[in-house]
């Protein structure tokens, strides 16, 4: 596989973005390349896709990419942009399917394969959690799978470096839509009402001293309030005020934590203002925790002026949900190069890369098999 057939997978995904799991045109691309090259496919997961070679034990690896774009509008300008309005392959999802498909191609061509290789190319990644609806179909039950490998682009890295991370890696998320319901009144007379804002203003700033004052000072997490909205006009004393915003953690405990405080305070505001507080808590993933072992196989194999040890980060992958199954390494490449203009973070209408990245992928893949003595 050339670079020039890695930079044509990702320019042609990158100009296809569909999201969740509403994925047919790439279902379709990916599902026509995999046969190009020998495999026969399985749909999972709706539009996911499953392709495997056999070897000669029935235990498998895996090695997954996700598929699904961003409601994002693309602003790069590039002559390969998103042809479908305000959806853009902003978090690289599109290099990472284009490094699967190139290892996929290798795979194809090798002989007397140990174990046997599965490729997961998953929808959903950036919600609701395709990684959770392909492991309870039973796909690691039907393919023998006793461990997982994944690779995600990363603009906080400088291009073509491989990042690590021992242990845990992304935090554990969830998401909360709050309402808080007072009771309206002039705002020459506000003893008559139950003022939704000023109760919210208040629990905002309590839910902000969760993290200094109920976290042990060496735990991480974050607590964030994204969007609020209330009132009706400024001479009325508002009577309902919507809240939405995330919370994160590396230990489940604090992840627990951090909800039962949460509760405590929803409490405490509706007695100290007389108000109703409804607070939907949704837990999404699980932390990404590598496996210590998978970790010192790679480590030790490259070079020192091959990878970066990284910091834990507080970003969310349902790559998780693997790793709660089986052993797994999920780690970076790096894409960030300040004199070609790669600079923007994911999620940013102005992401981009250099494919040349892509053959780091791959590259890393090929050693892996060679690690887990595969070929």
């Amino acid at each position: 596989m050339n670079d020039n057939k890695l930079k044509q997978y990702r320019q042609d995904l990158h100009q296809i973005p569909e999201i969740a799991f509403d994925l047919f045109l790439t279902h379709e691309y990916i599902k026509n390349e995999l046969e190009l090259m020998g495999y026969s496919i399985e749909v999972v997961a709706q539009t996911g896709i499953i392709a495997h070679k056999k070897g000669e034990s029935s235990e498998a690896i895996a090695f997954r990419s996700d598929m699904d774009a961003l409601p994002v509008d693309e602003k790069t300008n590039i002559a390969f942009a998103s042809k479908h309005p305000h959806k853009m392959h902003a978090c690289g999802h599109d290099g990472h399917m284009s490094m699967l498909l190139g290892f996929a191609d290798h795979v194809s061509k090798l002989k007397n394969l140990k174990k046997t290789i599965v490729f997961i190319f998953q929808p959903a990644e950036e919600g609701p959690g395709g990684a959770k609806v392909i492991i309870n179909e039973g796909i690691f039950e039907k393919y023998h799978i006793s461990h997982i490998f994944g690779i995600h682009l990363y603009p906080g890295l400088d291009e073509g470096l491989y990042g690590l991370v021992d242990g845990p890696m992304l935090a554990q998320n969830g998401e909360f839509n709050l309402v808080i319901k007072g009771k309206s009144a002039h705002a020459a007379q506000p003893h008559l009402g139950q003022d939704a804002i000023l109760a919210a203003s208040s629990l905002i700033n309590l839910y902000h001293t969760i993290i200094s004052r109920n976290l042990d000072p060496l735990e991480s997490a974050v607590i964030t309030v994204g969007t609020i909205h209330g009132g009706e006009a400024r001479n009325i004393i508002p009577n309902e005020v919507k809240i939405s915003g995330t919370i994160r953690a590396f230990n489940v405990n604090v992840y627990e934590l951090l909800k039962k405080r949460m509760r405590s305070i929803d409490q405490g505001i509706q007695l100290a203002f007389d108000v109703e507080v409804e607070n939907d808590i949704m837990d999404y993933y699980p932390p990404v925790i590598n496996d210590h072992h998978l970790f010192e196989l790679v480590w030790n194999t490259l070079k020192k002026d091959e990878y970066k040890l990284l910091k834990p980060m507080m970003f969310a992958e349902d790559f998780a949900f693997y790793q709660k199954k089986v052993p797994g390494l999920f780690l970076m490449i790096g894409t960030r190069n300040e004199k070609k203009g790669f600079i923007h973070p994911l999620h940013s209408g102005y992401f981009n890369f250099d494919e040349i990245v892509l053959a780091k992928g791959v590259e890393i893949y090929k050693k892996i098999l060679k690690l887990m003595e595969i070929a």
